[in-house]
């Protein structure tokens, strides 16, 4: 019994061994996968899917892609993939790029496809672009006609993508940018903004005539204005500012001017002032003059006698005189 016992023991270990064994090398050799190359008819070594795990590739990364690949009669290796799939590139999305393109009879490489795949762009959508046209629909651009109205214009922008200059090519902004510049100079060279709403056609061709896709990663097929508006008289409010602004400024010139003048009166009452001080000084040395003349015997009693009739005199004609003129005045 304990022989048996043993014995059973050890097969049963030997079982649990060779499972663990079986399910590593499983885990490790995708045989399923092989399985399913196989079936699709893609001739793939069971050597080269443990070369890919040794490489840190996931083999269904690169098989799957392959048979999809095989079935749609791309020709493509498995080196091809894998080298993408190393790079860092999306092997699926370039597979299914290469099959629209080939379902559309549109040349494309495998070397151009991942170049634009690992460049950053999304190589499906372009192929898709190819086929079907792409319509970006610009805000409302405005621009100033000669006359000072302000014109606001939507612009849709058909665009179809050009797979020869999807690398190094300009993206949607630059094709939108460069349109809202062709709209606002066309709007700018018309005489007035009545002619732009008569012929809103007459922007799309000037700006399509111009080659605004040079160097773009699109090509343009058409520009349609989609909407045109009136907006401010941008003329007429920049005539009143600048009137507003010349009113500010000879106010401000006009002020200068009364404050000189206020500083000139007030220097001249200064002066007068300083010349009646001046007078009244002097007016007070008089008296000192006269009694010192009358002291020394320059002038006599009569001559001062004289002199006081004369003063008197010459103030008494002075207020008749005054009183004559304001007279006149009230009259």
């Amino acid at each position: 019994m304990d022989t048996v016992s043993g014995g059973t023991i050890f097969i049963i270990a030997v079982v649990i061994v060779a499972i663990i064994i079986l399910g590593i090398l499983l885990s490790f050799v995708p045989v399923m996968l092989w399985i399913s190359a196989l079936a699709a008819g893609v001739r793939i070594s069971i050597f080269t899917l443990i070369g890919m795990r040794l490489r840190r590739v996931t083999p269904s990364k690169v098989v799957n892609p392959l048979i999809k690949a095989h079935k749609a009669g791309l020709n493509v290796t498995t080196n091809q993939l894998e080298s993408h799939y190393l790079a860092g590139g999306n092997v699926d999305r370039v597979v299914n790029a290469l099959i629209a393109a080939h379902r559309a009879n549109i040349e494309l490489s495998f070397e151009r496809c991942a170049a634009i795949d690992l460049a950053g762009r999304d190589v499906l959508e372009a192929v898709q672009m190819s086929v079907n046209p792409k319509v970006i629909e610009t805000p409302f651009i405005a621009g100033v006609a000669m006359n000072g109205i302000e014109v606001k214009a939507k612009a849709r922008i058909t665009v179809r993508a050009n797979i020869e200059r999807l690398v190094g090519g300009a993206g949607e902004e630059t094709v939108v940018a460069r349109v809202g510049e062709g709209v606002v100079s066309t709007i700018g060279s018309s005489d007035s903004h009545s002619k732009v709403l008569e012929n809103p056609d007459l922007i799309s061709q000037t700006v399509l005539s111009k080659g605004l896709d040079a160097g773009t990663a699109f090509e343009i097929l058409s520009i349609d204005i989609a909407d045109v508006d009136i907006g401010k008289n941008i003329g007429a409010e920049l005539q009143t500012e600048q009137a507003e602004a010349d009113k500010k400024i000879a106010q401000a010139k006009a002020e200068e001017r009364r404050a000189m003048a206020v500083a000139l009166e007030q220097e001249m009452k200064a002066k007068v002032q300083e010349m009646r001080a001046k007078v009244v000084e002097s007016e007070a040395e008089v008296p000192l003059a006269m009694a010192e003349a009358l002291k020394s015997g320059n002038i006599g009693v009569m001559d001062y006698m004289n002199f006081k009739n004369i003063s008197a005199d010459t103030e008494m004609r002075g207020s008749i005189g005054k009183i004559t003129g304001e007279k006149k005045d009230d009259q």
